[in-house]
């Protein structure tokens, strides 16, 4: 008689937390903004035939290099707020015999991106 009890007790708590599971909609959830994050001002200060270390210098590391071309560089940024408002920029450089050439993605093409720095 105990060894029912015990098993319909353990029968309730595992319906009770697979139910609960199911909930997953009232879970706080922490805003966390990952990859790299840019501002216009940043891509700004790009030019026309950088150096790679240049480009590091003004914008980081980034977050994701195309194992198979290492002539594209992603930097992404994501910042998920709630379920459905989340934010996505990209940039996208491109480099020719370890020279910046173009830039594409969600950010403006700086003003004076084709006047190359004096070196």
């Amino acid at each position: 008689m105990q060894s029912l009890k015990t098993f319909s007790l353990w029968l309730i708590v595992a319906l009770t937390l697979s139910s609960a599971a199911g909930c997953s909609s009232w879970v706080y959830r922490i805003n966390i903004p990952q990859g790299n994050f840019l501002e216009q001002s940043d891509v700004d200060k790009l030019r026309v035939n950088m150096s790679r270390e240049q480009v590091i210098y003004v914008l980081g590391h980034p977050i994701a290099e195309n194992a198979f071309d290492n002539n594209t560089w992603r930097y992404v940024y994501s910042f998920n707020k709630g379920r459905k408002n989340e934010q996505y920029k990209s940039l996208v450089i491109h480099f020719e015999n370890d020279k910046l050439v173009s830039i594409a993605g969600d950010y403006q093409q700086p003003e004076n991106f084709t006047t190359p720095l004096e070196q």
